[in-house]
């Protein structure tokens, strides 16, 4: 576990619903990453170049935050 967020303390765009989000560290240890009913497409970006977010998902500092994991496996957990 990385991160729970409440999407209210975040750059999110208003919404009627309260939602939290877990982001949680995973690994392809067999097979391969495929769509499925929540994707279109699975594919890897580099941290300088992801493509368009939907910031009602995930915020580019979201996303900045889960590649600082990738470089200090140590950072405490986040928790709002």
């Amino acid at each position: 576990m990385l991160a729970v967020l409440d999407k209210k303390f975040h750059n999110h765009p208003p919404e009627p619903y309260h939602v939290y989000k877990f982001f949680i560290l995973c690994r392809i240890i067999g097979g391969e990453a495929m769509q499925g009913v929540e994707t279109s497409e699975v594919s890897f970006f580099a941290e300088d170049e992801l493509p368009e977010l939907s910031v009602e998902r995930n915020t580019s500092e979201q996303i900045g935050t889960m590649f600082e994991y990738l470089r200090n496996p140590e950072k405490v957990v986040i928790l709002d």
